[in-house]
Parts: C-alpha cells; sequence; structure tokens
C-alpha cells in the first residue's frame, strides 16, 4: 500500500512538471467588440492606412479605415490604443512539418512521412500535434498559420492547413485535405568521387521511367474513377480532388526542364491547379508561369546559390524577378532545420524587400499571395471587412528582426497568448544575468 501511494505521488509529481511546462491554453471564442486604434495598418494587398481604425467582432473585422473618418461609439468596445504601432495580416507558412515532428532524434515523435513511396491518401491533418512547443514559438513573430506537410516518398500525401492555437486538429483546421504533394524526379545526380568516379553531376538514367510511372499512376486513378466495376481504391481517390478542382497540386522541383515537364505533366493530365514548390529557376520561364498561370513557392531566401555560376544573391533576389514579371509567389521555410527556422518567415520577406521589393510587395509574399496560393484568401490574408480578425500589432516594422516585438495578436478574434517555453526562459534567465540594470554574479 506504502508503495502504490508513493507511485501515486510520483505520477502526480510528473503531471504537475509537465503542466506547467504544456502549451499555453487556447484563448476563448471572443464574445465582445474589440476596436483597435491609431496604428499603422498594412492591409496585405500593398495598401497602408495611416493612424487605422479596426474593429471586429464575432471573429470577423466589420470595420477598417482611418480613424478620423470613423464615428463609431469606442465606449461599447474594448478599446486598445496603439498609436505608433503597427497591425499585420497573420502570417501563413506553406508547406511546413510544424506539428509533425517534436524532437528530430525521437522517432516516436517524428510524423513527418510514411512507409512506401506513393502515398495521396496519407493525411497529415489527423498527425498534426497542436500542443506542440515548437509551434508555439512561431506566435511571437506574427506566424499564425500554417499548411501542414508530409514528407518523403514521390507522392508524399494531402496537406492541410491549421491556425496556431487550437486544443486539438479539429479545432486547428481551416482548410481540409487542401493539396497532394510530389517530389518530382531530378534530371540529374550528383556523384561523389572515388572509385573510378569524378564528382559532379551527370543526367539522370532513370528520369524517363521515373516520369512513366507517375503518367500511368495517375493514368490508372482516373481509369479506377470512371469504372462502375473497380473496388474502392484509397490512394486513387485521394487524387480524384487534382482534377475537379478540388485539390492543388504542390510539386518539389527547381530545374528549369522540371519545371516544364511537370507544366506538361499539369496539361496532360487535366489537373486544375498546380504550385511549384522551390523554383530555384522559375525565373527563366517566368512567362510561361504566368501564362499557366502556375504559382510558386520559393525555397527558403537565406540560402546560398546552387551554382557556381548564379548571381550571389540570387536567392535574395528570386522573389523580385518573378514578382516584377507577374508570377504569383510566396515564400516558405522549406529545408535543414525547416522548422525552427519558420518563425523567421517575416524576415525572409524582409531580405526579398531588400533586392527590389518594396516593404509592402515584401508582405505580400507572406500573407495575401499565401493565402491566394492556400486557397484561404476569401477568409485570410487581408485585412478586409468581412474577412477573419487574424493579425497582430507590434511595435516596429514586423520585416525586421531588431523592431518586431508582438504586444497583441488574435485569430479569429481570439486574443491569443505570446507566452511560449523560449519567452519563458527568455524572462527566468534575464533575473540571473541582470538585476537593476547590474550585472549579477
Amino acid at each position: 500500500m506504502k508503495k502504490i501511494k508513493q507511485n501515486l505521488h510520483i505520477i502526480f509529481l510528473l503531471l504537475i512538471g509537465n503542466y506547467n511546462h504544456a502549451q499555453q491554453v487556447p484563448a476563448p471564442t471572443q464574445n465582445h467588440i474589440i476596436a483597435i486604434s491609431g496604428a499603422t495598418a498594412h492591409i496585405g494587398n500593398g495598401e497602408v492606412i495611416n493612424k487605422s481604425i479596426i474593429i471586429f467582432e464575432n471573429g470577423k473585422i466589420s470595420f477598417i479605415g482611418p480613424l478620423n473618418e470613423n464615428k463609431y461609439d469606442l465606449n461599447k468596445t474594448q478599446h486598445i490604443q496603439a498609436h505608433g504601432k503597427h497591425i499585420y495580416p497573420g502570417f501563413i507558412i506553406p508547406n511546413s512539418t510544424l506539428g509533425l515532428v517534436e524532437i528530430d532524434a525521437v522517432r516516436a515523435s517524428d510524423d513527418e512521412n510514411e512507409i512506401g513511396g506513393w502515398n495521396p491518401h496519407i493525411r497529415s491533418l489527423i498527425a498534426y500535434n497542436t500542443e506542440s512547443k515548437v509551434v508555439e514559438s512561431m506566435r511571437p513573430n506574427g506566424v499564425l498559420i500554417g499548411q501542414i506537410t508530409p514528407r518523403g516518398g514521390r507522392i508524399s500525401g494531402t496537406s492541410s492547413v491549421v491556425q496556431f492555437d487550437a486544443w486539438n486538429w479539429e479545432d486547428a483546421v481551416i482548410a481540409e485535405d487542401d493539396g497532394i504533394h510530389i517530389n518530382w524526379p531530378n534530371n540529374f545526380d550528383t556523384t561523389r568521387s572515388g572509385r573510378g568516379n569524378i564528382a559532379g553531376v551527370k543526367p539522370n538514367s532513370k528520369y524517363h521511367k521515373q516520369l512513366s510511372e507517375l503518367n500511368q499512376y495517375f493514368e490508372a486513378a482516373k481509369a479506377n474513377s470512371k469504372s462502375e466495376n473497380s473496388k474502392y481504391h484509397l490512394p486513387y481517390t485521394a487524387l480524384m480532388g487534382l482534377f475537379d478542382g478540388s485539390k492543388a497540386l504542390y510539386v518539389n522541383v527547381n530545374d528549369e526542364k522540371g519545371i516544364i515537364d511537370v507544366i506538361n505533366f499539369k496539361n496532360k493530365n487535366g489537373i486544375k491547379k498546380l504550385i511549384i514548390v522551390g523554383g530555384y529557376e522559375a525565373h527563366k520561364i517566368a512567362e510561361l508561369l504566368k501564362k499557366e498561370q502556375v504559382a510558386v513557392l520559393l525555397r527558403r531566401v537565406h540560402s546560398t546559390p546552387q551554382l557556381t555560376d548564379d548571381d550571389y544573391d540570387l536567392p535574395y533576389k528570386l522573389a523580385c524577378i518573378l514578382f516584377k514579371k507577374g508570377v504569383l509567389v510566396g515564400l516558405q521555410a522549406s529545408g535543414s532545420m525547416e522548422r525552427m527556422n519558420s518563425r523567421n518567415l517575416p524576415f525572409y520577406a524582409g531580405t526579398t524587400a531588400a533586392h527590389g521589393l518594396t516593404k509592402e510587395e515584401a508582405l505580400q509574399l507572406i500573407t495575401a499571395n499565401n493565402a491566394r496560393i492556400l486557397g484561404i484568401d476569401d477568409r485570410y490574408g487581408t485585412l478586409k471587412i468581412g474577412k477573419s480578425a487574424t493579425f497582430f500589432i507590434s511595435e516596429g516594422d514586423a520585416l525586421d528582426m531588431r523592431t518586431n516585438k508582438l504586444t497583441h495578436a488574435f485569430i479569429d478574434g481570439r486574443s491569443i497568448s505570446l507566452e511560449s517555453h523560449q519567452t519563458k526562459l527568455w524572462k527566468r534567465y534575464e533575473k540571473k544575468y541582470q538585476l537593476n540594470g547590474q550585472i549579477s554574479n
């Protein structure tokens, strides 16, 4: 009996410890009118309203405009004065594995890819962990929405779009099963030196075979859907949304020839909506992308050129090149340390503003454009009457890491917490190393 009591005591302490380090409790539904006045409102579509007023209720924006034109009785609202501050739409991170992996070295916390190479039916949404500490750390930088995307295989699976303050995935979901993700075959293979080989790049001898396998798979899926005698085939059924436009096809491809082949693949198979993910050489065929209405989610801005004869700053200015040529372009953070780097999304946009775009154009890459690419622009991405009240207040320029300091953030009108595991540690050790302006021993 004594041993049982000791075990119960240990379990209780463990539960208390886990509770103290758990994610912030999701905010309750908005139940009163809130007004924010005096801030500079960055609409997300290139427009700016100086000294604005935003009023929202029931999770939606009911008014936005210059402060001096509004006759609304602020005494009936919760009034937030934000003079000298800035309001931005919630930033949107596409092609992300946030909530699918917590600790890379712990296999039990890694759910980003599935066994097998052809998995269009694998849904990332049901694996999404709303209590992830990594997801929580996005919010203090203004990243409030994300597309949760599976990895691996030829066809990785189906993504969904969520907001980052929820009890479970059912509460978090914004757009369920929005797209299918494919890893396009490489046109070239890299070789290492040794055993008679010289380090370099050589054509992929299996490319045409791999491309043929993709075409056959899609043809089989379409044939299965048309046959009255076919048995229900879950992977084939998952692809059907690509042909009626209810899902988008996201293809990871970087080289010029590969992108052209993807566009031909789209037209051959009657796919309604195509997004290029990565698109390192997309600028070489910008006119074709515009003509075919193909959007591009660029590889991480903070990266080095892939080829020795590329401009040293090509990754920085690529967004500007495509934007100026009329291609719908957005930013993501895929690559090494993708989940942790997702919080830097606004600063990637800031870099593009230093290489050809204006600040408001750069802002569009992570708000209006990303919302349009993900198919949620009717509710999110810009500050407009009738749209979701998903935005934040920053003390300064949100695209500059020196001044992006959030004071408030709202998702669907709910005032969310900006605390995270990292902010708790910061406050803890700030007390250790600084006391009344003096460094402590």
